[in-house]
């Protein structure tokens, strides 16, 4: 970010004494091939028209200036008129300074500028335990919110119990037919019923509390009962599974009070005084097709009954009445068609559709010995997230989950993620970090004397150096991606890259050296600005960075 924002002044600076104006839309980017420079600007072609120049010609008059200005190595005009500009050593070696000074701030950018945000995820109906496809969306979501927060977004994250509808009386009508059946154990089960071994364990703690008093009472009332117990029971589960995991929601949002609170009949009033809604054979239906839907929705059935869209319609207009300017949903990827009906409904409410954002999370292949792991929560053949994160630890479980596009689907080998390997991720770059901190402890006990701050950074001129210290200073640049796509992969992917460079450079360069204490010094402080960058990162998608490994 530094380097692209140094040589857009540098440009405009040089057309600026030729009487041109850096075009807005000139792009500063990495070319291609590294061998062309730093960094490429395409303004000389931009202004031709407007300057009735040959675009070389301007780039050209442009590199003359250039080449004068401090930073800068070497400019080249290639192929049409291109500029193709070589930063000088001096400007790289600032960025560890840049980074000491920073700490745990460096890479952080103002691209939110306090816009307030809401990051809703995981949002599992709560009727079993969380499982390793949950994991995956717990982790993009908070990753999501912490990108957001470092990129000056005020965020809120937030959790919506869908304890309301259908699935819920399932909960209660399966916690009650088990409960009958530790009473009477010939009754047969519920077809459609929830069969994990949890249910029955729900029906124990049921009858614990209330001996055989639900078998007098009638059904719907017993069914009440075991729906509240199971639910938060379960919820309480959730909870305790998101904190081993360390994730945390600052708002737990009830689908039940918004239709005790009549918002759902508040949101068909607003959408009514609109223009959007209307009914039909005696159903109440919205106008999404006018907004970008391939069809119109029908929220009131004939029978009276409410659809989930409903619901949700009430639930985010909720949200944008409490002020949020972006809401960022974290859906399965199953969900992929609801996206264009709730966009309408974004615009319905007289938002922007970009408002509303969408990542969609795609499945988890959970691998075992090379075997595929079977999963269905109402099948109660799945497996827990809990036990993946007993079993691997939540570090190198969320590393996993964030290692590929939310979108693509994924494989979660549990041997491999064990493995303390250079094959194994999240060991990759989470041993750069300790690896660093081991040449820290190496040092005091030689009784060198190392001081970052005073190093000489002018000594750090070698190839490798270089390459070090041009990723460092992308981190900024790499955050901004990440909070503008709301996609933690391009940390994890930037981590890894990070870590290989200081794997390779730690094998090929000696880094304590008692003959050349100035040249140890100045490395030391490089591979302190590389834990400091890795340590940032990896808080980005809550892992940690340990000294020892």
């Amino acid at each position: 970010m530094r380097a692209t924002t140094f040589c857009r002044e540098a440009v405009a600076t040089a057309l600026a004494a030729m009487g041109l104006t850096m075009p807005e839309r000139a792009v500063i980017e990495p070319p291609k091939d590294r061998k062309f420079g730093d960094l490429a600007c395409n303004a000389a072609m931009l202004l031709a028209k407007e300057a009735g120049r040959p675009p070389r010609s301007i780039a050209e008059e442009a590199a003359g200036l250039l080449r004068a200005q401090d930073g800068i190595a070497a400019v080249d005009v290639a192929g049409p008129g291109f500029l193709n500009i070589t930063l000088a050593p001096s400007f790289w070696q600032k960025t560890v300074a840049e980074i000491l000074a920073a700490g745990p701030t460096y890479g952080r950018v103002p691209t939110g500028a306090g816009t307030k945000a809401q990051v809703e995820f995981v949002s599992a109906n709560p009727t079993g335990p969380l499982h390793i496809g949950h994991g995956r969306g717990a982790a993009i979501g908070d990753s999501v919110a912490r990108i957001l927060r470092f990129a000056s977004y005020d965020v809120s994250t937030e959790y919506y119990i869908n304890d309301a509808g259908l699935q819920m009386r399932l909960l209660g009508s399966s916690i009650l037919r088990r409960y009958q059946q530790l009473f009477d154990p010939d009754l047969p089960f519920l077809d459609e019923g929830y069969k994990g071994e949890y249910i029955v364990e729900h029906a124990r703690e049921v009858m614990e509390q209330h001996g055989r008093a639900l078998l007098d009472m009638p059904l719907d009332e017993a069914t009440d009962i075991c729906y509240r117990h199971g639910m938060e029971a379960i919820m309480a589960g959730i909870r305790k599974d998101m904190a081993d995991f360390g994730v945390s929601h600052d708002v737990f949002f009830s689908e039940k009070t918004l239709h005790a609170a009549g918002k759902v009949e508040e949101a068909f009033a607003f959408l009514d005084e609109r223009g959007f809604l209307y009914e039909q054979d005696g159903a109440l239906w919205f106008a999404t097709s006018r907004l970008g839907d391939d069809k119109d929705r029908v929220l009131r059935k004939s029978t009276g009954e409410l659809t989930y869209f409903a619901a949700d319609i009430a639930y985010h207009l909720d949200k944008f009445r409490r002020g949020f300017d972006l809401v960022v949903d974290v859906w399965g990827a199953d969900h992929h068609g609801y996206i264009p009906r709730m966009k309408a409904a974004v615009q319905a409410m007289g938002k922007d559709r970009e408002q509303l954002q969408i990542i969609l999370v795609q499945l988890v292949n959970l691998l075992r010995g090379g075997e595929q792991v079977a999963m269905s929560t109402r099948a109660g053949e799945f497996e827990e997230l809990s036990a993946v994160v007993r079993e691997v630890g939540a570090d190198s479980a969320r590393f996993i989950f964030l290692s590929r596009k939310s979108d693509s689907k994924l494989d979660f080998d549990l041997e491999l993620v064990k493995q303390q390997s250079m094959d194994n991720p999240v060991y990759y770059v989470q041993y750069a970090h300790a690896r660093i901190a081991s040449v820290g402890r190496k040092a005091e006990e030689t009784g060198l004397s190392l001081d970052p701050a005073s190093a000489d950074l002018a000594l750090l001129d070698t190839e490798a150096d270089l390459d070090l210290l041009k990723i460092l200073e992308r981190w900024p640049d790499t955050v901004e991606a990440a909070a503008k796509s709301l996609s933690p992969h391009h940390v994890s992917y930037y981590l890894m890259e990070l870590a290989g460079l200081l794997h390779r450079y730690y094998n090929a360069n000696k880094v304590l050296d008692a003959s050349a204490p100035d040249l140890t010094n100045a490395r030391f402080a490089l591979l302190r600005a590389v834990a400091q960058t890795i340590a940032n990162g990896l808080a980005l998608l809550g892992v940690s960075a340990p000294d020892r490994m």
